[in-house]
């Protein structure tokens, strides 16, 4: 546990959840997120497709039970990653975002990077989180890099010129300075 205090992560509810989403992924500490523009119901739509997805799930992570943060966990074997690179068995594929807030707490960014780290592997099937920033975010590489991701190489998505990282377990428990 964070010395931030608890987080939990419970499923995306695409309806439920999305003005709240909305509001998020629009505000302008979320360009990188690439819906600035996006209405209400584009919302609605992009996480109904994502929760009907077989390798594709989206969670709303609380922090003292409150929404703080969106994690999205994918098979790049399937999805986002497809023939950009060879996916090696247990990838599993991540994509986070921290709610703004008008109160920022020092840490709490990488808190939750942390937190989202421990919940993907708490499944003993994943042995690498496999991301894909954008080149030009400059906070998130420095995040991914303090809980042990290692940049491989840039690749060129659809949407982006994006840096291919990776961290294992054992990168992240020794960024964490824990023993394996």
């Amino acid at each position: 546990m964070s010395a931030i205090g608890p987080f939990t992560v419970r499923p995306l509810d695409p309806l439920q959840d999305a003005e709240l989403l909305h509001r998020w992924v629009t505000h302008p500490k979320a360009a990188f997120w690439m819906m600035q523009d996006a209405t209400l119901p584009d919302v609605e739509r992009e996480y109904m497709r994502i929760a009907a997805h077989e390798h594709h799930h989206a969670f709303l992570g609380l922090h003292d039970g409150e929404p703080a943060f969106l994690m999205e966990k994918y098979d790049p074997r399937y999805v986002e990653l497809v023939g950009l690179y060879e996916p090696e068995p247990g990838d599993v594929g991540m994509h986070f975002l921290v709610a703004p807030t008008d109160r920022p707490v020092h840490g709490f960014t990488r808190a939750v990077i942390t937190a989202v780290m421990e919940e993907l592997f708490a499944d003993p099937a994943t042995r690498r989180v496999v991301v894909e920033p954008d080149v030009g975010n400059k906070a998130v590489h420095a995040l991914n890099e303090a809980v042990g991701f290692e940049p491989e190489r840039e690749i060129d998505k659809p949407e982006k010129r994006a840096l291919l990282s990776f961290c294992t377990r054992e990168q992240f428990e020794a960024a964490r300075g824990v023993s394996v």
